[in-house]
């Protein structure tokens, strides 16, 4: 035997000798050492389902439940009814989870439109009772998944999110590696295979009782019209289980990816791998697509998806520019949304005193600056403000409605009798005048802001110094 193959035989464990029909020969202790190893490993097995009913867990999935409000299921019980309901009717459903025989009630079907504005996006509202039950299962499924997800995944986990993941987007392409296989999955969420979810849950979850209750809530029919659809694929997003349950799937691609030794973010079921060259996009593109649909049953949309650069792409509402150092900047996608978001508040303020419109636009404006607050242009800043601003003139010139108090309000804002008669009686429509110069001295920047108009360069700014 060579030396080698004596190093090699070394770092194998031998097997022991097997006596007295088949027990391993050895002392008493280590026998013990053993059973009691097996038989602890038996009850953590089986108390996982006792760990989500504990008190302390329920009471803190209730506040969850009830801090996040949200619509009622096809009970109506409110978030704030909960308690009530609980009191009544906990013991026989806390017996019932443990004797595995709770039944969870449909799911309400609601539809909101895509971001995109191209059709509807599915969602499944659960009942408070069950909100609640899913809640105590993911503050105890959380702890086991969370360390064996990748570090390229983001999506729904602690400590993590979009910021962090747009921050390691830029730094891949910053590596030099500037061409993006952005994958878009079809209904991901309408189209996850049961079997093969629950054989990975079961990797990590030895409880029974427990892998039949995520089952069942897989499986909760959906209720419209009055009338209860049977659910044999998907998990509809709206519980709180079904963001835990995508990243156990979706981890299997990570390490795929991972194992290929690509670069690559993932937010839930929003993939970019990032490459040197178009022609490894392509490949990449095209095995990836094989993997999802042979082991995962998922299907790649091949409209929405693409091998690009990544200035030409958005990644959870970011986008980058061309620099050798990129920098992050606002997905013009993401300029159109907010300008739709906006449009309702603006048209019913025709009728309505400017004031009490702007307190309606601020928190909306403020909102999206907090998200966008990492780019590092500003254009889409002050384009933005510039239209807004044009809105408001123009609510306040369709106010004024006739010329002669046009010309009222002109001259009472400073226009001298000449301008402000040519201003009032021009004949153009309110778009065009908001925009005019008479309209921008009649009515300045200065005097919106101090009707309370957030300006989203400034707030930006205000972000970025204090971030």
């Amino acid at each position: 035997m060579s030396d080698r193959d004596a190093d090699k035989k070394a770092e194998k464990p031998e097997r022991p000798r097997r006596v007295g029909g088949g027990t391993a020969e050895s002392t008493g202790i280590a026998r013990q050492a053993r059973t009691a190893r097996r038989e602890q490993a038996g009850d953590e097995a089986h108390a996982l389902l006792e760990k989500v009913l504990r008190r302390e867990n329920i009471m803190a999935a209730h506040q969850r439940v009830v801090d996040n409000d949200g619509a009622p299921g096809v009970d109506g019980i409110t978030a704030d009814e909960l308690m009530g309901y609980c009191r009544i009717h906990w013991k026989r459903i806390r017996e019932e989870l443990l004797n595995g025989t709770y039944v969870p009630q449909p799911v309400r079907k609601v539809e909101i439109p895509r971001p995109d504005g191209k059709g509807m996006r599915m969602l499944g509202i659960p009942t408070t009772i069950d909100r609640l039950i899913q809640q105590a299962l993911l503050q105890i499924l959380q702890p086991i998944f969370d360390p064996t997800f990748s570090d390229g995944s983001f999506g729904f986990r602690p400590g993590r999110g979009t910021h962090d993941a747009v921050k390691r987007a830029r730094e891949h392409i910053a590596a030099g590696f500037r061409w993006c296989v952005d994958l878009d999955l079809a209904k991901f969420f309408d189209r996850v295979n049961h079997d093969i979810l629950m054989a990975r849950v079961a990797r990590q979850v030895k409880d029974k009782r427990v892998l039949l209750l995520i089952r069942r809530y897989l499986q909760a029919g959906i209720m419209e019209g009055g009338l209860v659809s049977p659910r044999t694929e998907g998990t509809p997003q709206g519980g709180p289980l079904s963001p835990i349950l995508s990243n156990v799937l979706l981890d299997e691609l990570d390490k795929e990816l991972e194992r290929r030794g690509h670069r690559f973010v993932r937010y839930a079921d929003d993939a970019n791998v990032y490459v040197r060259s178009k022609a490894a996009g392509d490949r990449v593109m095209t095995s990836l697509e094989l993997f999802l649909t042979n082991r995962l049953r998922l299907v790649v949309n091949r409209d929405k998806s693409a091998v690009a650069r990544p200035w030409n792409r958005k990644f959870l509402g970011y986008s980058v520019t061309v620099h050798r150092e990129p920098k992050l900047r606002v997905a013009p996608q993401s300029v159109i949304r907010l300008k739709d978001k906006l449009r309702p508040v603006l048209r019913s303020g025709r009728g309505r005193n400017l004031v009490t419109v702007i307190k309606e636009l601020n928190p909306k404006i403020r909102g999206w600056v907090a998200y966008y607050r990492l780019s590092n242009v500003k254009a889409s800043f002050e384009e933005l403000d510039m239209c807004l601003r044009r809105k408001l003139r123009c609510i306040l010139w369709r106010q004024w409605k006739k010329p002669h108090t046009r010309l009222k309000k002109l001259r009472q804002r400073g226009l001298d009798e000449t301008r402000a008669a040519t201003s009032a009686y021009n004949g153009r429509g309110p778009w065009w005048n908001s925009g005019a110069s008479h309209m921008n001295h009649a009515v300045p920047t200065a005097e919106l802001r101090r009707m309370g108009l957030v300006s989203l360069l400034d707030e930006h700014k205000r972000l970025a110094r204090s971030s």
